[in-house]
């Protein structure tokens, strides 16, 4: 096989290390692009693992790029969120399962430092042993193994303890995003989870909130309030996946506005909303053809 065939047999998942580490999609493609220079000038029938050997490649390539990214960050104006994955429901290519990862742990991975995340991602999700990733970070297997473990028990502390099935998400995404671009605030109060929180990135280049909302009435008026003021939101929302997970794209025009993912408690009710409208963000975001209606989302039976 080829280098350029064994490389596109494995870009799926470099590209799903590169993005689980960076929270970036454009990042993302930077580091696989990168990967794919050092690759092409190596001896390939020298490489026993071809996989595993990749693997190093971006996971280093992303360590570096992290620890930069974490300090630009430090100045980033309001909550940042990673850049979301936007496909179409009955998309037959859709998002890798090594890529299909929500907002929301994404969010938990990026509290972690980076040789955490790395340890991480290679233990937990791609499934290397210790050995093999103390080669690839050139740390002793002891160490690695102490980073992993950490590493886990962090995650498990943060990460969302419930994960509604898909069907339920869109459901309640559906009536959620009614009631909002139909001025129901009592319908919105009865969705939203008292202790209910909201993240919308903006990157200080959109409207959006500088901080975390709390609680349900806070959060269901400021959305009211964006909705008034934006009316043309409401002629274009389409119903997606972000991350793999039911979702919306608002897109009025031909460029998407913003995306929508919310999180959804035991009892029904939405629990947490992340809204990305940062256009830097969204840039890679393509627009499906028009909704059957203007006035909410279209139902699925994906």
């Amino acid at each position: 096989m080829s280098a350029l065939d064994l490389f596109e047999e494995h870009r799926p998942t470099l590209f799903g290390i590169a993005y689980r580490m960076l929270g970036s999609a454009a990042d993302a493609e930077d580091i696989v692009q990168d990967a794919w220079l050092k690759w092409s000038t190596v001896d390939v029938d020298a490489i026993a693992q071809p996989r595993a050997y990749l693997c190093r490649i971006v996971t280093n390539l992303s360590i570096n790029r992290s620890r930069s990214a974490a300090v630009r960050r430090e100045s980033y104006v309001g909550p940042w969120l990673p850049e979301p994955l936007v496909t179409s429901p009955d998309a037959t290519g859709g998002i890798e399962q090594a890529e299909a990862i929500s907002l929301a742990m994404l969010v938990v991975l990026e509290t972690l430092s980076p040789m955490e995340r790395a340890v991480f991602l290679l233990k937990e999700v791609f499934g290397f042993g210790y050995p093999e990733i103390a080669g690839m970070l050139e740390r002793s297997e002891a160490s690695v193994r102490q980073v992993g473990s950490r590493a886990r028990r962090h995650v498990q502390a943060r990460r969302p303890r419930y994960d509604a099935p898909a069907e339920v998400r869109r459901k309640v995404t559906e009536e959620f995003m009614a009631a909002c671009l139909g001025g129901d605030l009592n319908r919105m109060m009865d969705l939203l989870a008292p202790d209910v929180t909201a993240w919308t990135d903006g990157g200080g280049k959109i409207r959006a909130a500088l901080r975390p909302l709390h609680g349900a009435d806070k959060v269901a008026r400021w959305l009211l309030g964006v909705l008034s003021s934006n009316p043309h939101l409401a002629s274009g929302v389409h119903e997606v996946l972000v991350n793999g997970r039911p979702g919306l794209l608002f897109a009025p025009g031909a460029r998407p506005d913003s995306v929508a993912c919310l999180e959804i408690a035991e009892d029904g009710t939405v629990s947490a909303l992340r809204l990305v409208r940062n256009p830097d963000k969204l840039a890679h975001v393509r627009v499906p053809g028009p909704p059957d209606r203007g006035t909410g989302p279209t139902p699925s039976d994906t």
